[in-house]
């Protein structure tokens, strides 16, 4: 029997870019025996589109939005639909939805929402865990009754900047110390990130961030090696956590670009670090997951600081799954290839 699965990407949101790349690398990989596999890509300006062409490399170059054959469309809440609904009024059913879709209005709850109301099985966390995941000041309200050490931070509106900037800088450092980070609460991808290594550099990385998010957390800088582990699995049941990896980028931090355009970034898999500290990061992995009420995928973002503390950084409930992610990495390091992993996740949405 074969499944109709429906690969949704792109979406309205700052990583579009990243989904598409994500997105080209998961359907290189995917069963197509298996999987009837239909795509739906979500322009810049949230226009829905059922992408008739089979090239992923379209995808990834953002030359699938002017195929030809193109539908318009989106997913029905209508249960009785289970599927796409076109704009002529015909539909199509689906049995599972994976969502490669990075940031807000994707990775946030939104979509899992609709998901839930059209009663769609779908690859990833719930409404719920999405949505506090995709938060970090929410996330770290969570991890602080965990007892997991995590960096000191303030959160900062924009309607407090706006009424007092030079205030609200000197305050953050009084809190925190220079140098700072400032984050957007709710994005991804290291958007929006600064790094402050003066009040007047607070400031501005303050205004940059603010045009992404008008929550943002701003966190004192901790100096230690960048460390990650996958997660797989339900929160209720058997969780799996790959080996450690390490991300040693050249730049001052891993920035977007080191992300995904500097080849000069190291990856070390198993990470640089000894079995107890790994042991160690990895329990905090499946503690962090299982709190947040994870399902699924996610990825959990560490530092270790002078070879020996855990200090929690962020989760990430749909991680990167370009050929270069760190998430199908670990796992094909781990012993569940890439191809095995997008079916491990497909038949475990299934199945909830």
């Amino acid at each position: 029997m074969q499944y109709t699965l429906c690969v949704l990407f792109g979406g309205a949101s700052t990583e579009h870019k990243v989904s598409c790349r994500s997105t080209e690398s998961v359907l290189n990989q995917i069963d197509r025996e298996k999987y009837h596999v239909i795509t739906v890509g979500i322009t810049r300006d949230g226009r829905w589109l059922r992408y008739m062409g089979g090239d992923p490399a379209e995808i990834r170059s953002g030359a699938w939005e002017q195929h030809p054959d193109n539908r318009p469309c989106c997913i029905s809440p209508d249960t009785g639909v289970h599927g796409l609904m076109y704009s002529d009024g015909t539909t199509e059913r689906v049995d599972v939805i994976f969502p490669v879709l990075h940031g807000m209005n994707g990775e946030d709850g939104t979509m899992q929402g609709l998901f839930e109301l059209a009663r769609i099985p779908y690859v990833g966390c719930g409404v719920a865990a999405s949505a506090n995941t995709m938060d970090k000041a929410i996330t770290k309200l969570f991890v602080d009754d965990l007892g997991i050490t995590q960096a000191r931070h303030v959160v900062v509106h924009r309607r407090k900047y706006l009424a007092d900037p030079q205030r609200t800088a000197e305050e953050a450092v009084a809190a925190l110390g220079l140098p700072l980070f400032v984050k957007p609460a709710r994005a991804g991808s290291s958007i929006g990130v600064g790094k402050a290594k003066t009040i007047e550099e607070v400031r501005a990385c303050i205004e940059d961030a603010l045009q992404y998010d008008r929550k943002l957390v701003l966190e004192e800088n901790i100096v230690g090696q960048e460390i990650e582990v996958a997660v797989f699995g339900d929160a209720d049941g058997e969780v799996l956590t790959s080996c450690v990896g390490e991300i040693a980028p050249q730049a001052e931090f891993y920035t977007y670009e080191a992300k995904y355009d500097d080849e000069g970034t190291a990856l070390f898999i198993p990470a640089r670090i000894s079995d107890d500290a790994s042991v160690r990061v990895r329990s905090a992995a499946e503690k962090i997951y299982r709190c947040l009420s994870g399902f699924g995928l996610s990825r959990v973002d560490f530092f270790l600081r002078n070879g020996e503390e855990v200090v929690f950084n962020e989760i990430n409930a749909i991680p990167g799954f370009t050929s270069i992610s760190m998430y199908p990495q670990l796992f094909a390091a781990s012993g569940i290839p890439y191809p095995e992993l997008i079916d491990r996740l497909v038949m475990l949405a299934m199945e909830r």
